[in-house]
């Protein structure tokens, strides 16, 4: 019986390419994985390679550099939430701040969608390069959609006020899990911040 060929590095195969889909999603979910288990510094394009059983050539054919691969996977974890802006739009003004923060907060309560916002926020704390990366799309895809549905004088800095808002309460009660906020129930705590963001959203 012939042994089987060594698998070929390089460029990938006619085949690979063919299941591009199914192994781009494969590399996505191994590289959230690395990210989270190891944070950004530890991880290795190798190491996701590896997570993914695939050759590291593969994943930088369709990916490049770990940044790009960081920027990927925090484009898919992040995408439920990219529909914020969304919520601006979908009724009047005066209840974009309870609309907003019961999306966001709703986005966090959802274990399926909760687990690689985690991931992710964990790399962008601890490392630069990845916190940049991390800018870069909450600021292009994100704040400044939110601010353009606004249309009011200081809208991007209206919409960033207000992200801050939901990002240091969501820091706190699901990813640092200070008590009692993180095992409050959720509707005190929209009564309590909605009105606050409605304010760095449509205040003068």
């Amino acid at each position: 019986m012939t042994d089987a060929a060594p698998r070929r590095r390089g460029r990938p195969s006619r085949t690979e390419t063919e299941a591009a889909p199914a192994t781009r999603d494969r590399i996505l979910d191994a590289a959230r994985e690395e990210f989270s288990e190891r944070g950004y510094e530890k991880t290795s394009v190798r190491g996701i390679a590896k997570a993914a059983g695939v050759d590291s050539a593969l994943v930088h054919h369709y990916f490049g550099t770990k940044e790009q691969v960081f920027e990927a996977a925090i484009e898919v974890a992040f995408a439920p939430a990219l529909a914020a802006p969304v919520t601006v739009e979908d009724g009047p003004l005066d209840g974009v701040g309870e609309r907003l923060t019961r999306f966001i907060f709703g986005i966090w309560e959802n274990p399926a969608t909760r687990a690689p916002l985690l991931a992710i926020v964990r790399s962008a704390v601890n490392n630069e390069t990845a916190a940049a990366v991390f800018r870069r799309l909450i600021a292009a895809q994100l704040l400044r959609r939110i601010a353009q549905q606004l249309d009011l004088p200081d809208a991007e800095l209206r919409a960033e006020l207000a992200a801050a808002q939901l990002v240091g309460v969501a820091m706190l009660r699901y990813v640092i899990r200070v008590e009692p906020l993180a095992s409050a129930d959720l509707e005190p705590i929209v009564a309590r911040v909605a009105p606050v963001v409605q304010g760095h959203l449509t205040l003068p």
